[in-house]
């Protein structure tokens, strides 16, 4: 079987990024499904693998196609300024965010090239990105930019297993996503509920859900409780849920947060569509923190993500998790198959 090449960018050399790269190379799951290559900078990743003393070596590539991983080599493109390797550790810091910055637009520039078939991204920090002078919310938006499109969509996804029962899995889809709780309601427009459900019903069919069904949820208590507690149901939700199902999508709501998220758990939704940020992040990540996935919908390249940030309070200490890493491995070498 060919296994794809995945180009991983090393993230915010600051925060988790580079350990959490190195702890998860040595998980065989990694190199059965894919050929990785860190895009970043060797020495930050080599002192990375110097802390977790985990029997990985380090080497300088001039190019992806000349590649040759194992679970003991990690080949590393070197795509960010040399003074990336003087970011401090768990600190906000400009360099970091510039090296965070030149990591994905190499990775974006060769996965349009066609020279690597999937990205997977370590977090950057989107304070450190600001200090760089790249004003962008995060990861999901920079790229739509470097790709080109205007409709696009966050999803964090779970595999089946572990409390998640549908056999596709679980994806949570945000109409709005980097933005102040203030200003949610006036970005929520049929349009855009509309355009999530559509991406939501295409993703979880890439991922094996023959004919997915999709969730939405309300923005406000209860569902609006009939307009009581606001009209976005009405006026919004609930005609955007009509206009799909015409199309032959199987999708359902507006239905309340607190009771859709336990349904969807149980197997009874593929896709969840969320309203806002935290309405979707929160009960995905209770249901399963370490194992699930960001994976950014609508772009013409693969790009999934670790489902957490740069972690400065546990960074370079020997401690992040690596499982959500792994995962984001193997989904986007999946997905890269899929296209």
């Amino acid at each position: 079987m060919h296994k794809p090449l995945v180009g991983i960018t090393m993230g915010d050399p600051s925060g988790v990024g580079p350990e959490v790269i190195v702890g998860a190379w040595t998980s065989p799951a990694v190199h059965a499904v894919c050929r990785p290559v860190v895009l970043g900078h060797p020495a930050v990743l080599a002192r990375a693998a110097k802390l977790l003393q985990n029997g990985v070596e380090v080497f300088a590539l001039e190019s992806c196609a000349s590649a040759e991983p194992a679970p003991s080599r990690l080949p590393c493109l070197a795509v960010t300024a040399p003074d990336a390797d003087e970011a401090p550790p768990a600190l906000l810091d400009r360099r970091g965010g510039q090296a965070a910055y030149d990591a994905l637009v190499v990775a974006a520039r060769l996965a349009l090239d066609r020279q690597i078939d999937a990205i997977v991204t370590a977090p950057l920090n989107k304070a450190a990105l600001w200090l760089a002078g790249h004003h962008y919310p995060g990861h999901t938006e920079l790229l739509a930019e470097l790709c080109g499109v205007d409709d696009f969509a966050m999803m964090l996804y779970l595999a089946h297993g572990e409390g998640i029962r549908g056999p596709a899995g679980l994806g949570v889809v945000h109409v709005t996503l980097h933005m102040g709780i203030a200003d949610v309601p006036r970005h929520i427009t049929r349009d855009e509920v509309i355009r999530k459900i559509r991406l939501a019903d295409a993703s979880l069919r890439r991922l094996g859900a023959e004919r997915p069904r999709v969730g939405v949820v309300a923005l406000n208590p209860h569902a609006g409780e009939e307009g009581l507690f606001g009209r976005e149901e009405i006026d919004i939700i609930a005609p955007a849920v009509a206009l799909c199902r015409e199309e032959g999508i199987l999708c359902t709501g507006p239905l309340p947060a607190d009771s859709l998220m336990v349904r969807a758990r149980d197997g009874e939704f593929d896709a969840v569509v969320a309203m806002y940020h935290d309405q979707g992040h929160i009960a995905l990540k209770l249901l399963g923190m370490h194992r699930a996935v960001n994976i950014t919908l609508g772009l013409p390249i693969v790009r999934t993500s670790v489902a957490h940030g740069t972690a400065f309070d546990l960074a370079w200490q020997g401690k992040a998790e690596t499982s959500s890493m792994v995962e984001a491995i193997r989904v986007a070498s999946l997905l890269s198959r899929e296209r």
